[in-house]
């Protein structure tokens, strides 16, 4: 679906879309043609990331919180597409807010149900790999159920995607709602926050300002990674279906974090080293979508090779000044 200028729709709403997926979901709507409102209550999205949208013909800013019952009337529609983004996807933000994190995963997302079926419309879940915990099946399929710790650290975002998910599932077989799922693997790209928490941010940050690099554990434990344009692809490729199963969409190529950071080292040009922390708690070993039934059945595939993306995304931390003194990553 990249640069495709004839999607099936005519105004999407966008919740979460001042963060760094959402933002990109909403330019790409604007470029082919499709009206956005894009709701955020800005507690882990920015502004600056669609203040370049906001003169734009077809684009709304929406500040409300989807854990409020208000936000349907806010939400006035109408609407064909309703891409329910909104969540604290970071460790930092969701570590920081995890009453905050429960409630846009249960009452937010029934919330954006419910503006999907006044509407008659597209309904489209951003769920996640972490719905698969620290998986005992590799690659990850969707028909595999996880192996996720309902009270560690991490599950406020883990179990708020797991009940959104059945949430999700149990309107479209009582309501009808034409909804669907996607588990979403690690993007990367600009818009990320520098201090947000998550390894490629963290470490191309380090990198440029000669720190050492933070690298979890020894490193070993793998990561796909997927380039934002490429999981905008995947989204709107879902989004454009009536699929309700859950589809995985991320990288197949596997890395191991340290790995990660010794490229970017050397993209970046610095003579940083690697120094190696302890591991948080929950961290999956190894995590690698299957994306069989992504490519064979919806045609879509990641195209952006490694080094391209993680070029564009350096450049974009360069030119900003708030890339330095980074927290240490303790995920990815």
């Amino acid at each position: 679906m990249t640069n495709d200028t004839s999607l099936p729709w005519r105004r999407a709403a966008v919740t979460g879309g001042a963060g760094f997926l959402g933002s990109h979901l909403c330019e790409r709507l604007l470029d082919s043609g499709v009206g956005v409102d894009c709701a955020d209550n800005l507690l882990s999205g920015s502004r600056g990331n669609v203040a370049h949208l906001e003169a734009r013909p077809g684009f709304r800013f929406l500040e409300c919180d989807l854990s409020d019952p208000r936000s349907t009337q806010v939400l006035d529609g109408p609407y064909d597409l309703v891409l329910h983004f909104a969540c604290p996807a970071s460790p930092v933000d969701y570590l920081s807010h995890p009453l905050e994190t429960l409630d846009v995963g249960s009452a937010g997302t029934r919330h954006a149900l419910e503006v999907a079926g006044r509407d008659g419309a597209r309904f489209l879940l951003a769920s996640t790999s972490e719905v698969y915990g620290d998986p005992l099946v590799h690659p990850q399929r969707e028909d595999y159920w996880g192996n996720v710790n309902p009270v560690g650290p991490r599950s406020v975002y883990d179990e708020s995607k797991r009940f959104a998910e059945a949430l999700v599932t149990a309107h479209a077989g009582t309501l009808g709602t034409n909804a669907g799922i996607v588990r979403l693997f690690n993007s990367y790209g600009p818009r990320m926050r520098a201090h947000d928490g998550r390894a490629v941010p963290t470490f191309i940050c380090q990198a440029l300002a000669g720190e050492p690099l933070t690298v979890a554990g020894d490193g070993s434990q793998t990561r796909s990674l997927c380039y934002v344009d490429d999981t905008v692809d995947g989204v709107l490729t879902v989004a454009a279906t009536r699929s309700l199963r859950p589809v995985n969409i991320g990288g197949t190529d596997e890395v191991t974090v340290a790995d990660i950071a010794r490229q970017i080292v050397e993209l970046t040009g610095s003579h940083s080293e690697l120094t190696f922390v302890e591991r948080p708690v929950d961290d999956p070993e190894r995590r690698r979508p299957d994306t069989t039934l992504a490519r064979e059945l919806l045609g879509w595939q990641p195209h952006v090779p490694w080094a391209e993306g993680i070029k564009r995304t350096i450049a974009y931390f360069a030119a900003r000044d708030d890339q330095r003194e980074a927290e240490p990553a303790v995920r990815v």
